[in-house]
């Protein structure tokens, strides 16, 4: 789950602890060292929601991801921009079940472009597939 600021992914965690979730947040101060272990504890299953502000855009390759939720999609700038968005969703595409939510009150530019690009660079890939004989594998 990504959310705006650093205080909303720890506020977001706790709320989602009390109701039993097993949850960890990452953000820019949570050092090297902790940042690797909580990145190796969710890809071991130890926790299923890892909640952080810009954690799912560049360099980071997690093909367990199923599920990207994007919090305040809907507030543009930078981390919300049509690129970082697409980069965001791009995240859940790595997995064979992955999805994107875009939670926001209102369906900004930014949104309706990133939304209608995945779609083309779906489709694109599904016809590639076919055309290759490739199946897709979890």
């Amino acid at each position: 789950m990504t959310t705006l600021t650093k205080r909303m992914a720890e506020d977001l965690t706790e709320y989602l602890e009390e109701h039993g979730e097993r949850v960890r947040y990452l953000h820019s101060d949570i050092d090297t060292v902790e940042r690797m272990e909580i990145i190796r504890d969710l890809r071991l299953g130890e926790f299923d929601v890892l909640v952080g502000i810009n954690l799912l855009r560049e360099g980071l390759d997690m093909p367990e991801v199923s599920l990207v939720a994007i919090l305040d999609a809907d507030k543009e700038g930078f981390l919300r921009s049509e690129r970082s968005l697409i980069q965001t969703i791009g995240r859940a595409a790595r997995n064979i079940n992955g999805k994107a939510i875009l939670y926001g009150d209102r369906i900004t530019a930014s949104m309706a472009k990133a939304i209608s690009e995945t779609e083309r660079r779906r489709e694109k890939q599904q016809r590639y597939n076919e055309e290759h004989g490739i199946t897709r594998r979890a």
